[in-house]
């Protein structure tokens, strides 16, 4: 099996669900149903943070990444989740330098909530069309003019970056992604299989 790599980025004060929502999609998909507890996931999922430290959550909850930003093997696909946390780490060059490096070599760069403004201070999405928490849509429109933002959409494609609405939209997110590369009866086994209903509307889920 020709296994796709997924990082997916860490950092103190990440939302929970920001993470773990896809972190649950790509673990949990199964080329074969049948064979779920014999057969592994076609994507390797791995937790990568600036250095070994174990991260603290929004809510307190501590996670030891699996590798640095040094010892991180090659990525086929990067997540950038959202939290409160992303406010420091928009000042943190190592992150910001880290991603633009990273976004080099991936064939699928993605977002989920404020993830995005880490993307947008690194200047990867300039040119592109790209949504976030409908808290923090405006916060992104007055901070990167040459973003197109999407207000309506709960995930937006632009060529090979797709980003998302807040926390639990990268659950969506990622069902997206699985289905760019395995196809939509794919990804709609592995929503029945964590019993979440399948995004059959790609509308914003909140009223803004």
């Amino acid at each position: 099996m020709d296994r796709k790599r997924v990082g997916i980025v860490l950092f103190d004060e990440i939302e929970v669900l920001d993470f773990c929502g896809p972190f649950e999609v790509f673990s949990t998909v199964r080329l074969n149903e049948a064979k779920r507890r014999e057969e592994p996931s076609p994507f390797e999922v791995l937790l990568v943070a600036e250095n070994n430290d174990p991260v603290t959550t929004s809510g307190g909850m501590r996670v030891v990444p699996g590798v640095t930003f040094a010892t991180c093997p090659r990525l086929d696909i990067l997540v950038v989740p959202g939290g409160w946390g992303t406010r420091r780490e928009l000042d943190n060059p190592v992150m910001l330098q880290w991603l633009r490096e990273r976004n080099a070599e991936v064939e699928t760069l993605t977002s989920v909530c404020t993830g995005a403004m880490l993307l947008g201070c690194a200047g990867l999405l300039d040119g592109l069309h790209a949504t976030t928490h409908w808290r923090s849509l405006d916060w992104m429109r007055d901070s990167f003019p040459a973003v197109t933002v999407e207000y309506g959409q709960h995930v937006v494609e632009d060529g090979r970056v797709v980003t998302s609405a807040g926390i639990s939209a990268g659950i969506d997110m990622a069902l997206t992604v699985v289905a760019r590369y395995h196809g939509g009866e794919v990804a709609r086994a592995t929503a029945r299989h964590m019993e979440y209903p399948y995004p059959e509307s790609n509308a914003r889920r909140i009223v803004l």
